[in-house]
């Protein structure tokens, strides 16, 4: 059996909170961790073994598997691994397994019914509210609510016959003022429910009556010089300030929920499960689906529900989704949220279905390059509204020095990737003076006829760096050799990277992050940086080659010569009398050896 290779399996964790499963080679989950940053926290495991009590050390020697669920915040994978601890019991989250489970608010079913914060969710018909993911946070509404209304906290069994047979007597809470004495009948019951009501409200996020309650508090605490109670009271009001009621992850108001969303690609879809119960995800799963035929969003999505649900037994009723299906609904409720807690979940699975498709496209793609390009090329093709995959892509770009030494450069791409074999340049021979369209006109002409002559095959795309002018310029080229209609053409102006069509009045935008932007901005680089180093050499090699002609016994056809030899006026300068009398005759290296020896020149 092959050793798992962790390395491998930590290029796919991101830096993203969320929660990571290991599992062992028998496919059994041993272990749920929550994270801030995912890809620290399973690294740590594998870079800092030294550190790892023994435990550790035995369970990281059994993981064979490594599986992650994204969320948007660390609350949110607090949250999420309790739940999924709970429904999985791994073997090695014993201190978690034990006891570390997110309270809740419970307002019991009984007579007089008592509020208190419980980790133990029973299904007797109380009210549960929550589950919290900070205790701070529970604790501070349930000493606000306290504060608030009266309440008992006893636990005597307060029926009607047992309060008229005056079976109880009040205690201290009732003479300190937290009760009101329901056990002697000194509250009745529809007093009581009246504070129910209140309570409810606040708990179900309608808050807003106990921060003005408290921030009157507050304002007469320091009216009084009460410093202390008034910093008590504003420690309460900042935690109220920062508790959300309702949360992405938890809502309990979510009872028994399935999400489903989907990630679509030209040949694989990648559909997420997000399971909730009470408000908490207790299963997440993506699955994969390749296209047979060109099966839409839709007929994807609706082949793969039924599927998973067997797979998790799901009998919930609701199915939230993110767009309509074509589905028999008689037992099921599809919902498509348009906002709210509904709206959020479904955002969440979509985040975790484009996170796998994502990393699984990468993965296919070290392994297959060829599926990259095509992939690439597709879109091109789409972006580009072109009948043809661009396979073969030339882009053209002029150089020029205050009208001197104008040049051309043609770079060439084949399948998305520079063919630099296949590069060329060429000096201007009809152009006078800083003329960039006729330059342009020039190069194109010259290139396909070339091309036509030689019976070369044409490329599918041509890219013009330049504006309407430069495009206009290439188009009339190749009008007149007869092929305008054979090719695309565009031109991409470097301001907005705007790319304008020949006849089009105004320009296209592509999405600054789009490939096929990415590819023509490669493209026009390439021909620039080709461009100008050609150019460079030669004006340097004209400066050069004037120097030497200022030699007495030296030409135009001995200074090229030197330059084709030694590449370089300084490499001349330190040639040696017999490395130069390979070029010039013995009269022409003594008037180059007598005019480097001036001063002016020796440099």
């Amino acid at each position: 059996m092959a050793k798992f290779d962790y390395r491998k399996a930590l290029e796919q964790i991101p830096h993203r909170p969320g929660v990571y499963q290991y599992w062992d080679a028998d496919g059994e989950l041993i272990y749920i961790g929550k994270a801030k940053d995912l890809k620290n926290r399973v690294s740590s495991y594998f870079v800092k073994t030294s550190q790892l009590n023994g435990k550790t050390r035995v369970l990281v020697r059994k993981i064979d598997r490594i599986t992650f669920t994204i969320v948007d915040t660390e609350i949110d994978a607090w949250l999420l691994e309790n739940s999924l601890i709970k429904k999985h019991q791994p073997r090695y989250n014993v201190m978690l397994k034990d006891d570390k489970t997110y309270p809740w608010i419970v307002i019991k079913n009984e007579p007089f019914p008592r509020v208190f914060p419980t980790r133990k969710y029973v299904k007797d018909g109380s009210k549960y509210f929550g589950p919290y993911a900070s205790v701070g946070m529970m604790h501070a509404i349930m000493d606000t609510i306290r504060e608030l209304y009266p309440l008992r906290t006893c636990n005597l069994s307060l029926t009607p016959e047992n309060i008229a047979s005056g079976k109880f007597r009040v205690c201290l809470e009732y003479q300190i003022g937290n009760c009101k004495g329901p056990c002697e009948g000194y509250q009745t019951e529809e007093d009581y429910e009246r504070n129910l009501k209140d309570i409810r409200d606040i708990l179900n996020g309608k808050i807003g009556v106990v921060i003005r309650r408290l921030k009157e508090q507050l304002d007469a605490a320091v009216a009084e010089l009460n410093f202390e109670y008034a910093h008590h009271l504003k420690t309460k009001l900042d935690l109220l300030d920062r508790y959300q009621s309702k949360s992405t992850v938890v809502n309990s108001s979510i009872t028994n929920v399935d999400v489903f969303s989907i990630a679509f690609d030209q040949k694989y879809a990648f559909v997420n499960y997000l399971k909730v119960m009470n408000g908490v995800i207790i299963q997440t799963q993506t699955v994969e689906l390749k296209k047979r035929l060109d099966e839409s969003e839709a007929e994807l999505l609706s082949l793969a529900i039924p599927e998973i649900r067997s797979r998790f037994n799901s009998t919930s009723k609701e199915i939230i989704v993110p767009f309509e299906l074509d589905v028999d609904t008689k037992d099921l409720r599809f919902t498509v949220p348009k906002q709210g807690e509904r709206k959020k979940l479904l955002e969440l699975s979509l985040k975790n279905a484009l996170y796998f498709k994502k990393e699984r496209l990468n993965q296919y793609e070290k392994l297959n390059p060829e599926l990259k390009t095509e992939r690439i090329l597709t879109q091109m093709q789409k972006d580009l509204r072109m009948n043809v995959l661009p396979r073969h892509i030339e882009c053209f770009d002029n150089s020029n020095f205050q009208g001197k030494y104008p040049v051309s450069a043609i770079v060439v791409f084949k399948d998305a990737k520079p063919s630099k074999k296949d590069y060329r340049h060429f000096n201007v021979k009809t152009v006078e003076g800083p003329n960039d369209f006729a330059t342009m006109e020039e190069a194109v002409h010259r290139r396909y006829r070339r091309l036509l002559d030689e019976g070369q095959t044409l490329p599918q795309l041509i890219i013009i760096d330049g504006g309407k002018g430069q495009l206009s310029s290439a188009l009339k080229s190749l009008k007149l050799l007869g092929i305008d209609k054979q090719v695309t053409v565009i031109g991409i102006a470097k301001r907005l990277e705007e790319l304008y069509y020949p006849g089009d009045q105004y320009p296209m935008y592509l999405d600054k992050k789009s490939e096929t932007l990415r590819v023509i901005q490669h493209l026009r680089d390439e021909a620039h940086r080709f461009g100008i180093t050609f150019h460079r050499k030669q004006r340097s090699r004209h400066t050069f080659r004037t120097e030497l002609e200022n030699i007495p016994g030296i030409g135009k056809v001995s200074a090229e010569k030197l330059l084709k030899a030694f590449k370089s006026v300084k490499k001349i300068r330190e040639a040696s009398t017999e490395e130069l009398a390979t070029v010039l005759s013995r009269k022409q290296i003594q008037a180059l050896k007598a005019y480097f020896s001036q001063p002016a020149n020796a440099k």
